[in-house]
């Protein structure tokens, strides 16, 4: 009878040679897989490091080629920065604040002839970078509506940073409005407890 002869045979293919075919298709997609593939991947991680890296080199240069400027920012705002601290009350406590604004009050006072009753130093307040200290002083009777005000105006146009916030004046006969008496709180300002 007939042989069948399978289909490679007849093609002249022999077990060995399919053999021999198959694995090296098997190989070449293996090397694809696991040579080739790695190294494209691994190309293209390179390059967007060496774009990211370009990128900040480029704004290293810009901050170095800008240089002259943001030092001379910097320096302005050093300078304003010193002109504030002067203006603010010298001292590390809030006591010790409080004390040196009393003394700008006695001075104050003794310019423009108001006679103090008393001081009384109130709890201070933080406020973010600043401490708002307080002295709340009591005026003897004054007959002089001028020096009262020169006083107010002294204390508001002082070199530190001070104002009156709080002010009750009491005017002892209405119909000769000669003797007044009170009380101001005056606050000034000095550095917080924050660092700058």
């Amino acid at each position: 009878m007939f042989k069948r002869r399978p289909f490679f045979k007849k093609m002249g293919f022999s077990q060995r040679k399919i053999f021999w075919v198959f694995l090296g298709i098997v190989m070449v997609i293996l090397i694809y897989f696991f040579g080739v593939q790695p190294l494209l991947e691994a190309g293209k991680r390179t390059e967007e490091k060496i774009t990211l890296k370009r990128r900040v080199l480029l704004k290293y240069d810009e901050f170095v080629k800008n240089r002259k400027v943001i030092e001379e920012e910097l320096d302005r705002t050093l300078k304003v920065y010193d002109k504030v601290l002067q203006r603010l009350l010298p001292g590390e406590t809030p006591q010790l604040g409080a004390v040196h604004l009393q003394e700008i009050i006695k001075r104050l006072s003794e310019k423009n002839n108001i006679q103090i009753r008393s001081f009384r130093i109130l709890e201070p307040k933080e406020m973010n970078y600043y401490r708002k200290v307080s002295v709340q002083i009591d005026l003897n009777p004054t007959q002089s509506l001028f020096s009262l005000g020169q006083l107010i105006h002294d204390i508001e146009q002082h070199e530190k940073e001070l104002m009156i916030t709080e002010m009750n004046l009491l005017v002892m006969n209405p119909r000769m409005p000669t003797h007044i008496q009170g009380s101001l709180v005056i606050s000034g300002w000095m550095k917080g407890g924050k660092t700058k």
